[in-house]
């Protein structure tokens, strides 16, 4: 029976760059996505032309009963869940933070920070049913460092939560042989720039990189995916930078 693996935000960028290297690897798959239904069925049929048995999960994250939707899609369909990629996450157009208004800060900490603990408390509740383990990885970000001053603070800031989260998270489960890791990206060439109105971030500010260049979705895939395998069965609690040195 192959292992079963949630992915939100799968659609595009890192999240599907997981997905490919997932059904490769004989996963099983679980892909979640808010709205871009043609991306998330190109990214399913990818894989399912891999082998993969993968279930589409039309869900916001933001919304708490869409999440348990979610779930129930899967227990529906494949009635397990063995490991969780926690990846949806948003970003906005960059500012100060005298600019930012009360709508965009709920917003950004009700998708990044309240929705990934929702998800993955619903993935903790399963596999300690299951009793037979799980793996669960948060994307971070390097921001969660850098504070991205003058940039996103509150996407910095919702980050930092995460790294957080999967300390003291790690910590409760444990001892349910449930591990939880988070992966800090850095200057990655994926969508989330052009969402914060810098499509060319990425390029321009490679040479700040220790490596001289930017990452890409699938460098950061190749890392959350040893975390989720055996090979990475003693580590728990751990904060990875696949950064170039940032």
């Amino acid at each position: 029976m192959k292992p079963v693996l949630l992915i939100t935000g799968g659609s595009s960028g890192i999240g599907a760059a997981c997905a490919d290297i997932a059904a490769a690897r004989g996963y099983d798959i679980a892909l979640n996505y808010r709205s871009s239904t043609a991306d998330a069925e190109a990214v399913a049929g990818r894989c399912r032309a891999a082998g993969a048995d993968v279930l589409l999960c039309q869900a916001d994250v933001a919304d708490p009963d869409a999440i348990t939707a979610m779930y129930a899609q899967i227990d529906d369909h494949f009635g397990r869940l063995n490991a969780l990629i926690n990846n949806a996450g948003i970003v906005d157009q960059t500012a100060k933070l005298v600019d930012m208004d009360y709508a965009r800060l709920d917003r950004m900490f009700r998708v990044n920070v309240i929705g990934a603990m929702l998800v993955a408390k619903e993935a903790v509740l399963r596999m300690q049913a299951a009793g037979q383990g799980g793996a669960i990885v948060n994307i971070s970000s390097a921001a969660a460092r850098l504070g991205s001053g003058n940039q996103y603070v509150d996407y910095a800031a919702s980050k930092a939560a995460i790294d957080c989260f999967t300390k003291g998270l790690s910590d409760e489960v444990a001892a349910d042989n449930i591990r939880v890791m988070a992966v800090r990206p850095g200057l990655i060439e994926t969508e989330l720039h052009a969402k914060g109105g810098e499509p060319g971030r990425a390029d321009r500010l490679a040479h700040t990189v220790p490596m001289k260049r930017k990452g890409s979705a699938a460098e950061v895939a190749t890392a959350i995916m040893w975390l989720v395998s055996d090979e990475a069965g003693y580590v728990t609690g751990s904060t990875l930078d696949v950064t170039g040195g940032r």
